[in-house]
């Protein structure tokens, strides 16, 4: 009787289904111009950007509590900010036992995961904005090799935002450029499908993130490809449509666009800082465009800490652009 009770034990633990074979949600993959589902309906994922899980761990943040938030206002999908130093400083087991408690959670939500490599600089060069995004092409390598293997199979961890913000800083970061990028991130492409060529591989543009002129005529040539923008306010000028749609919002007609950082504050609120002064005429025209154009986006930031912030505080009370981009996720559209 105990050998069976033993046995029986044994079975189901083998065949219980593990975080990394999740397939509550259904897949996202790149069809044109659109995300769709394996069933072919189109699909756009609002939600919000979190900050760095080792942070909101550390604040006694990183629980089921703040992804019930986020589904209270309306998000299909979040953002996970993983900065490379944080993961070495934590360690890379402890730190992969966040991100799967996360994409847990986001599943029993029905919301979908961007997993995003958040350092800020020159891949090609190796240099960084500040030491906090410092990593190497071999650790970029191995941390996306690490997520393959990982969440392979998984459908709720829908998307690989590749490389947050690359830049080279006025000059600063040495030699950097649309025809230097585009074969490094075909590369990076390459070291993660032999895994899991399942995802959807998310592009960053040039200008910290933010400009995809060269797109069409240059694409990334591999499969299941999208773009995104920061699209912050004061990255141009009044009026911002014409200058967005030549920037990158012409993408938006061939391929997937997700606009994976944006918001604005007020010069007055703390951690103001360009490029993101601004007011809700912003939030109304980057709104619009979205709408119009069908491009999908989460707003920075889902914590009070790290500016421009959608919260106050951790009652969760929404911040000035908050209130705005609350009520917008909320819609049905």
């Amino acid at each position: 009787m105990k050998s069976i009770l033993i046995t029986t034990i044994l079975i189901a633990i083998l065949v219980t289904p593990t975080i990394c074979n999740s397939n509550t949600l259904p897949k996202i993959k790149v069809e044109g111009k659109n995300f769709v589902t394996e069933a072919g309906e189109v699909i756009r994922l609002k939600g919000v950007s979190f900050s760095d899980p080792d942070k909101l761990e550390k604040a006694g943040q990183w629980n089921k509590r703040y992804f019930q938030e986020a589904k209270n206002w309306g998000c299909n999908v979040v953002r996970f900010a993983i900065h490379p130093t944080a993961l070495n400083k934590r360690g890379w087991d402890a730190y992969f036992k966040l991100v799967d408690e996360g994409v847990k959670w986001a599943e029993e939500l029905e919301m979908y995961v961007i997993i995003d490599w958040h350092s800020i600089g020159n891949l090609n060069t190796e240099k960084w904005f500040r030491p906090m995004y410092n990593t190497s092409w071999n650790e970029t390598v191995k941390f996306w090799q690490t997520v393959a293997k990982r969440y392979k199979g998984n459908n709720t961890v829908a998307v690989y935002e590749l490389y947050n913000e690359p830049t080279n800083d006025g000059g600063k970061l040495g030699e950097f450029s649309w025809k230097t990028w585009r074969p490094t991130l075909e590369k990076l492409i390459d070291e993660i499908t032999p895994t899991d060529d399942q995802k959807v591989f998310l592009v960053a543009g040039m200008e910290w993130g933010y400009l995809l002129d060269e797109v069409i005529s240059n694409p990334v040539n591999r499969k299941n490809v999208a773009y995104c923008t920061h699209p912050y306010p004061q990255k141009r000028e009044k009026p911002w449509e014409p200058k967005w749609e030549k920037d990158w919002g012409h993408v938006a007609d061939k391929y997937p666009i997700l606009a994976t950082e944006f918001g604005f504050m007020g010069a007055d609120e703390r951690g103001a800082h360009i490029p993101c002064i601004s007011d809700e005429s912003y939030g109304e025209a980057i709104i619009a465009y979205f709408d119009k154009k069908g491009i999908s986006y989460t707003p920075w930031c889902f914590d009070p800490d790290w500016p421009p912030t959608l919260i106050k505080d951790w009652n969760f009370t929404p911040s000035r652009q908050g209130t705005f981009f609350k009520t917008h996720l909320q819609k049905k559209n």
